[in-house]
């Protein structure tokens, strides 16, 4: 087992929120309340009733195993781009500078137009790189990277009506978000890799929200107030939300960035289906916005310039290069 084994989830410790008054309009207050709660207390969320088709994330997640058991020299054919686009192998990712390497792989996309055009506007999104002979894999990707950054949308508007802000707050400059997708795939950890390796190291995610699609394998914990580790099992027909790393900062801190790690020993290979959202890269993030009358506040900052420091800090190609 790992070092920091997990405690047995409480009933109601990570919050389930039925978004679908939110989605269509009938009660988005009340969602937005519950969101904002949520999201100051811990930080992680469950919605249900978010729109995607159980069916199709079904789908998707054993086309992206197809993909993810082709030989190495198949996967490297679309291996990292300097744009942050395509398969990163076991070991690419360090999520802090004392941590050791982690146990995935994944494969990382943007958002493309119907001929396949991309923006290529910052040095973290670009052309998407597809795998040869799966025309499968693009189409069950970019209907997961629109249908989750919808989701993303719905739940931006109630942070920002919890807030007491203009729903639109979070999406003014949104027309071509920095959004970012990825298939993450963990293999089962075997116990003679010892205490120290997980799947993803504990960590914070880097940008505004991220939407989280889970098998049900399991392995997702989340570290509470008090430093313990509790796991966020799988939900049939939920979705898992985070807040991330600018949100947080963009509130202030009012909203909660909580660490999270994977740990897979379940014996069973392990697929999630990922959105990180983000806003357009010239977005100011400043939470004098938010709290004007605060004086705590971190210094403004661009999205773009934020994660770019970020995928610095963390992806061993991007130090390479």
């Amino acid at each position: 087992m790992n070092d920091s084994t997990a405690d047995v989830i409480e009933a109601g410790r990570v919050p389930v929120i039925d978004i679908a008054p939110l989605c269509d309009g009938s009660g988005e207050l009340a969602v937005a309340e519950a969101l904002h709660r949520a999201s100051h207390e811990i930080g992680f969320i469950y919605v249900s009733n978010h729109g995607i088709d159980t069916t199709f994330l079904a789908d998707a997640r054993e086309t992206a195993l197809s993909f993810f058991r082709r030989s190495a020299q198949d996967k490297q054919e679309v291996s990292i781009s300097a744009k942050h686009r395509g398969y990163l192998k076991i070991g690419a990712a360090r999520m802090q500078d004392d941590a050791r390497p982690d146990l995935k792989e994944s494969f990382v996309w943007g958002y493309e137009d119907a001929d396949g055009r991309t923006p290529d506007d910052h040095a973290l999104r670009g052309a998407n790189r597809w795998p040869s002979g799966m025309p499968e894999m693009r189409t069950a990707a970019m209907r997961f990277f629109t249908e989750a950054e919808g989701v993303a949308k719905h739940l931006l508007r109630g942070f920002a009506m919890g807030l007491g802000l203009d729903q639109q707050f979070f999406l003014r400059s949104s027309t071509q978000p920095m959004s970012r997708a990825s298939f993450t795939y963990y293999p089962h950890q075997i116990a003679s890799l010892g205490d120290r390796q997980c799947g993803v190291s504990p960590h914070t995610d880097f940008g505004v929200l991220t939407v989280l699609c889970q098998d049900d394998v399991g392995g997702l914990q989340v570290q509470d107030a008090g430093g313990n580790w509790v796991p966020a099992p799988p939900i049939p027909g939920t979705l898992v939300i985070n807040v991330g790393d600018l949100l947080a900062r963009w509130t202030n801190g009012h909203y909660r960035s909580t660490p999270h790690r994977v740990i897979n020993e379940s014996g069973r290979e392990r697929l999630s289906l990922v959105l990180a959202f983000d806003p357009d890269p010239s977005t100011v993030v400043d939470s004098r916005q938010v709290f004007p009358n605060q004086t705590d506040c971190a210094e403004p900052i661009t999205c773009g310039d934020y994660l770019e420091w970020r995928f610095a800090k963390s992806f061993d190609y991007r130090k390479r290069d």
